[in-house]
């Protein structure tokens, strides 16, 4: 027993001796095999979150995590409408926001919402008389429907430590969107998911590129549920046909820029356990 413990004291000794040396390397290249091994039992699990990744995104991940780059990173998400990446980046966010609290780390991630940089269209709205009759004319679904370049401008002072105000945008039907209304601080983090995530506007702005890929019957089951919360009425159809057809130009293009494509099938909780596995692996770094 007394053997057994000295060898356990002794290791863990060694162990902190070879990170806290002075090179980062021996940090880099520890945390680099414990991301392979974390990544690799994923992926060969069953129902695993991961339909693609590269390995260099695990290299990027451990000189991060390594403090070899020293700046906050960016996490782009992107996917079409339904396929589940909202709910992703917000268990992202909420999984990492539980760990800061409790281990008291401050300005942990902050969310930059790509809706809230579609264009202010409250006069056209005015003129049609209505949303829906403005969305007749008006073709939300492409880029050019969002100052894209605005939102690569915020998450680049961001990541070198600059506040930002950012803007809003009504989601309510009015199209209205208001400028510099909510301050956002320079975190360890920023993530941003949205259609448009990695379209080439604002593409090069994160380090982490990711997709949502949702097999089709599954993206369309979801859809038209929530069409039907949203009192969509008649014109679901159409509305459904249109973002499915755009998708196929602007959206899943950019799947083919991702460092990693994540199944929007995967149960939620294995998300979540996954990015805990991460955070455990930065406890035993620095905590």
């Amino acid at each position: 027993m007394q053997n057994t413990i000295i060898k356990n004291y002794t290791e863990i000794k060694n162990k902190q001796s070879f990170l806290h040396s002075d090179s980062n390397n021996n940090r880099f290249l520890y945390i680099e095999k414990r991301l392979n091994q974390i990544f690799i039992n994923e992926i060969n699990s069953e129902n695993s979150i991961f339909r693609k990744v590269k390995s260099s995104a695990i290299k990027k991940m451990a000189l991060f995590l390594s403090n070899n780059i020293t700046r906050s990173c960016s996490v782009g998400i992107a996917g079409e409408t339904a396929s589940g990446k909202s709910t992703i980046a917000l268990d992202i966010i909420n999984t990492i926001q539980s760990f800061a609290e409790e281990y008291c780390v401050k300005n942990a991630i902050t969310r930059i919402n790509t809706d809230d940089y579609y264009y202010d269209r409250s006069d056209m709205v005015k003129k049609a008389g209505s949303f829906a009759e403005f969305a007749k004319h008006y073709d939300l679904d492409v880029p050019e429907a969002l100052e894209l370049e605005l939102m690569k401008k915020h998450i680049k002072s961001l990541l070198f430590g600059k506040e930002v105000y950012l803007p809003e945008y009504d989601m309510s039907g009015t199209a209205i969107r208001r400028d510099n209304v909510k301050l956002a601080l320079p975190s360890k983090i920023i993530i941003s998911e949205g259609l448009f995530t990695l379209t080439d506007k604002v593409v090069d702005a994160f380090d982490f590129k990711i997709y949502v890929d949702v097999s089709h019957n599954v993206q369309k089951e979801r859809f038209y549920r929530r069409a039907q919360e949203r009192d969509l009425g008649d014109s679901a159809d159409e509305v459904y046909e249109n973002a499915s057809n755009k998708a196929k130009t602007h959206i899943h293009p950019t799947a083919a820029k991702a460092d990693i494509i994540l199944s929007g099938e995967a149960d939620r909780s294995a998300y979540r356990k996954f990015i805990n596995q991460i955070l455990m692996l930065v406890k035993e770094i620095y905590f």
